[in-house]
């Protein structure tokens, strides 16, 4: 098997499901409880936030465990929205974020609030000075992704992040789900007052994640009841996904840092290699983040390829747009400019960093392989 879909989940390292099995074998008391069994859970749950803390640079009292990248948005959104709106309630995003943020901000403007969603140039991208000329006296909130998930092109967040620290009453929240353990990303001192991680896609747990919230950011909590985590996220913690979560944080940490270049010279070479490729057009930018690689195939539906792949056991994949007219148009490539025999036909392949150039190299033959059996099945 060849899994070239990590940008949607990644399988989880063997290491993170023994603790996930050690933590749940043996730390399954509440941590709210008072007996001894609880207060063990309750010193491990603080352990794994410090470390979680140290590892991505913050205090310990920002980390919220969270379910992962839906749930961490949108208490950031809401959050934000429903504690500031007395301020105002205007909100700035892109026209490219994850559909947890754009159906959030879809959902706060049926009550009364107004979204700005700012274009993206052809590489996908933001423009800073756009995004300035957004900002007004009633602007509330900037939510701005680390790295798009089906273009893998970069925004400009520690440039906008400074320009959110000139207006003191505006929170800048980051999706940083897709940019955790390939392109760093520093919290501290960088304007950025939110910030969400997920853990299915760092070979951690589904269920898992980390929501970054400043410690002078203040947001109106989506949970409520025993007041857990700070009382920004009640119920009962999910001990062995936080500290599973830790775990894989950690290793792909270490990965990024020794193994960053193993990443980039499997992307130059299926960038090479399709390039020169018959029938397709590669979509993702330069400089832009080292796992994820998106093409089209004009002429050819994707789920054609796709399925052509998975017989040969390799697995690639598409992003629909859930919010576009046609079921089987992407709203970031439209976004960017392209037409729709492009926008129409996207394939994505996306990586880590257990892929070889071996699996590159047997990918490519096999996707050129089923492009032309097709256009000879049309002949």
């Amino acid at each position: 098997m060849i899994y070239l879909d990590n940008s949607a989940t990644t399988k989880p390292d063997p290491s993170v499901l023994e603790s996930f099995q050690q933590v749940t074998n043996n730390y399954f008391a509440n941590p709210s409880s008072i007996h001894q069994l609880g207060g063990t859970a309750e010193k491990l749950l603080l352990t794994a936030k410090k470390q979680a803390a140290e590892l991505l640079g913050t205090d310990t009292e920002e980390i919220v465990f969270t379910s992962g990248g839906t749930e961490g948005n949108n208490t950031a959104i809401k959050g934000i929205a429903f504690e500031h709106q007395g301020r105002g309630k205007h909100i700035i995003t892109s026209d490219i974020e994850h559909p947890s943020i754009i159906e959030a901000c879809n959902s706060l403007e049926r009550l009364g609030f107004e979204v700005t969603y700012l274009p993206v140039n052809e590489k996908g991208v933001v423009s800073v000075d756009d995004l300035e000329k957004a900002i007004r006296k009633d602007t509330i909130l900037i939510s701005i992704m680390h790295v798009n998930n089906e273009m893998g092109s970069i925004q400009p967040v520690i440039e906008i992040g400074q320009i959110a620290k000139k207006y003191p009453k505006l929170f800048f929240h980051v999706d940083g789900v897709q940019g955790l353990g390939k392109v760093p990303l520093k919290l501290k001192d960088s304007g950025i007052d939110l910030c969400t991680f997920s853990g299915h896609k760092i070979h951690g747990l589904n269920g898992t994640g980390v929501l970054y919230v400043n410690k002078h950011t203040k947001i109106f909590p989506l949970f409520h009841g025993g007041n857990q985590e700070q009382s920004l996220r009640s119920g009962t913690e999910n001990l062995a996904g936080a500290v599973s979560f830790v775990k894989a944080l950690r290793l792909i940490k270490e990965r990024e840092k020794n193994e960053w270049r193993h990443l980039e010279d499997l992307q130059q070479y299926l960038l090479d290699v399709l390039s020169t490729m018959d029938g397709i057009i590669v979509n993702t930018p330069q400089n832009a983040a080292p796992h994820i690689i998106n093409m089209s195939v004009p002429g050819i539906k994707p789920e054609v390829i796709i399925h052509m792949l998975g017989e040969q056991g390799i697995f690639i994949s598409t992003k629909s747009a859930c919010s576009s007219k046609l079921k089987d148009e992407s709203k970031v490539l439209a976004a960017c400019g392209f037409g729709r025999d492009r926008s129409t036909t996207a394939l994505r392949v996306s990586l880590t960093y257990d892929n070889t150039m071996e699996e590159m190299n047997i990918f490519t033959k096999a996707l050129a392989e089923a492009i032309r059996q097709f256009k000879r099945a049309l002949e």
